[in-house]
C-alpha cells in the first residue's frame, strides 16, 4: 500500500519523512495524497480504523478530523463521511430524474453501497443490480460503513461479485439506467477498460431499454485537471450516444471539482422546475445537495472547460487509454519486483 500517512514535524503540518509502518501506512496524524507530481493534499487524522489488501486493491478506512470517516483505495480517497452525498447525489439523481419511469438499474462498481442507497430511495425502482469485482471491498464496506447497511438489506438489491463487463455481456436483462460508479482509470488498476469506446458501444448501450440512460463518474473536472480523463470520456461517449451531458461539482475532500457524464439516445429536455416536481414525487426523504437549479448550474461548465471539451479529439480505447495521476496496486507490485 502506498505510504500515505505520516508524522508531522509540527510546523504547518509539513511531513518530516519520519515515522513507522503500520500495515503499509505510517502510524501518525496526517493523511497525504499525491494529486500531481508537484502537488500533495493532506489532512489530520484521529485514527486509522482499518487497513487491508484484496486481490485487486489496497483498502483503508481512516477517521479524519475534517471529513469524518474516509474510504481510501489504492492510495486514492474514494469517499468521505461529511461530503460523499455530493458525489453520490450527483451521480444518481440526474439520470434517474431525467428518465420517464426508472424501474431497473445496473450499477457497475459501487461497492461501498452509497450509490445503491440513493437509488433505493426511489419509489419507482423495482430492482437494483450492483456488480462489483472486489468482494473484500464490499464486505469491508458492509462492516464499517454503517450509513449504508439498510441499503445492503433492501430486497430490491441484487449484489453480484463479478467483473462488470462480463456480467453485462452475459445477462439477458435490459435496464432503464446503467451507472458507472467505478474506480478512477489508474494505470494498473482494475477499471480503466470500462471507460473505452468498445465497452460503451458493444456492452453498455445494447443493455439499455428504450429511453435508457447511461451515467458515469468521469474523474477530476477542474480548470486544470479536466484534461486528465474527463474531456476524453465525454468525447468517447459522444461517439456512441446521440445526446451527452457533462456536469461537475466541487467536492471538498477531493480538493477538486469532480465530473460526471450522462448519455442517451433520447434528448435531455427536463428543466429545473420539472426536476423539482419529480424529486418530490419520486424520492423518499430530502436531498441534501441536488435539486433542479443545482443541476442546471452543475451542467453549465466554465468557458475554459467548455472550450476544451469542444476541442477534445481523443477517444478512449484500451490502446490509447488515459489515466489520472497515480498507479494501482498491480502496477506498484510490478515496480517493486524490478
Amino acid at each position: 500500500m502506498a505510504d500515505n500517512i505520516s508524522r508531522s514535524n509540527g510546523i504547518n503540518g509539513v511531513n518530516n519523512g519520519k515515522g513507522y509502518s503500520l500495515n503499509g501506512y505510517r502510524k501518525s496524524c496526517w493523511y497525504e495524497e499525491e494529486i500531481e507530481e508537484n502537488l500533495r493534499w493532506c489532512f489530520a487524522l484521529n485514527s486509522i480504523l482499518h487497513t487491508g489488501h484484496s486481490q485487486y486493491q489496497d483498502i483503508a478506512l481512516l477517521d479524519t478530523k475534517p471529513f469524518g470517516k474516509a474510504l481510501v483505495i489504492d492510495g486514492k480517497l474514494q469517499s468521505a463521511e461529511t461530503d460523499e452525498f455530493i458525489y453520490h447525489e450527483s451521480l444518481v439523481h440526474p439520470a434517474l430524474l431525467h428518465h420517464p419511469n426508472p424501474k431497473t438499474i445496473f450499477i457497475m462498481g459501487g461497492g461501498e453501497g452509497s450509490t445503491a442507497r440513493e437509488l433505493l430511495r426511489y419509489k419507482t425502482v423495482d430492482k437494483v443490480v450492483m456488480c462489483d469485482i472486489d468482494e473484500e471491498v464490499v464486505d469491508f464496506c458492509k462492516s464499517y460503513l454503517v450509513v449504508n447497511r439498510e441499503a445492503f438489506c433492501d430486497p430490491r438489491l441484487e449484489l453480484i461479485i463479478n467483473d462488470a463487463r462480463a456480467e453485462l455481456e452475459h445477462r439477458e436483462e435490459h435496464y432503464d439506467v446503467i451507472i458507472g460508479d467505478l474506480a478512477d482509470p489508474i494505470e494498473g488498476g482494475p477499471c480503466y477498460k470500462l471507460y473505452t469506446k468498445s465497452f460503451y458501444e458493444l456492452i453498455v448501450k445494447p443493455r439499455l431499454n428504450h429511453n435508457g440512460i447511461f451515467v458515469t463518474q468521469a474523474g477530476p473536472a477542474g480548470i486544470f485537471s479536466h484534461t486528465e480523463v474527463f474531456s476524453c470520456i465525454y468525447n468517447t461517449l459522444k461517439q456512441v450516444f446521440k445526446y451527452v451531458v457533462p456536469y461537475s461539482a466541487h467536492i471538498p475532500s477531493y480538493a477538486d471539482t469532480w465530473g460526471w457524464v450522462m448519455a442517451s439516445d433520447t434528448p435531455f429536455v427536463v428543466g429545473a422546475e420539472e426536476l423539482d416536481i419529480r424529486i418530490k414525487q419520486r424520492i423518499k426523504g430530502e436531498n441534501r445537495y441536488l435539486d433542479g437549479k443545482t443541476f442546471s448550474s452543475a451542467s453549465t461548465l466554465s468557458k475554459a472547460v467548455r472550450k476544451s471539451l469542444d476541442n477534445e479529439a481523443h477517444v478512449y480505447t484500451e490502446g490509447t487509454a488515459r489515466f489520472i495521476y497515480g498507479h494501482g496496486s498491480a502496477y506498484q507490485q510490478n515496480q517493486n519486483q524490478v
